[in-house]
């Protein structure tokens, strides 16, 4: 795998804070042609550094206006390959992730309100074969989001 050097970071630097940013100041800010930048962010693209580009909705805009994390137990952790398929099928369900600790999986939905939240607890997650029980955890505020930091590595 390809490494990723100091103007790699740096490029990562600005467009992780403006994904919309045109290459050409790109280019002025790291003090190289825009064709250089075009070639570096490709080739993130491609070794999967750079995962993704678009926007971010805002839910409440939308009419979600409960974030809610629940955790998952499941009757046996290797249930997992079996729930994921149904937890696709949920739309309100933006993240799902199999982990350890008290919880065999941590769920990331958006609910319109409480009374959708409590359906879509009872009537679609609690209903799946394999999922023993759930304890939810609303969230009040989003107080911070943010990538992960680009720090220069080590070797460099």
């Amino acid at each position: 795998m390809e490494k990723i050097d100091k103007l790699d970071r740096q490029i990562l630097n600005i467009i992780s804070k403006n994904a919309r940013i045109p290459f050409k100041d790109v280019a002025e800010e790291c003090g190289v042609s825009r064709a250089a930048i075009h070639q570096r962010v490709q080739r993130m693209i491609d070794m999967n550094v750079i995962v993704g580009s678009g926007y971010h909705i805002n839910p409440k805009i939308l009419g979600y206006n409960t974030c809610t994390y629940i955790g998952v137990k499941l009757e046996r952790g290797s249930m997992y390959k079996d729930v994921v398929p149904e937890f696709e099928k949920i739309p309100e369900i933006v993240e799902c992730h199999f982990t350890t600790g008290p919880y065999t999986m941590l769920l990331k939905l958006y609910a319109r309100d409480n009374e959708h939240l409590m359906e879509l607890l009872n009537s679609k997650i609690q209903e799946i074969p394999g999922v023993v029980e759930t304890e939810t955890l609303i969230s009040l505020r989003q107080s911070l989001k943010r990538e992960i930091p680009i720090y220069k590595p080590i070797e460099e």
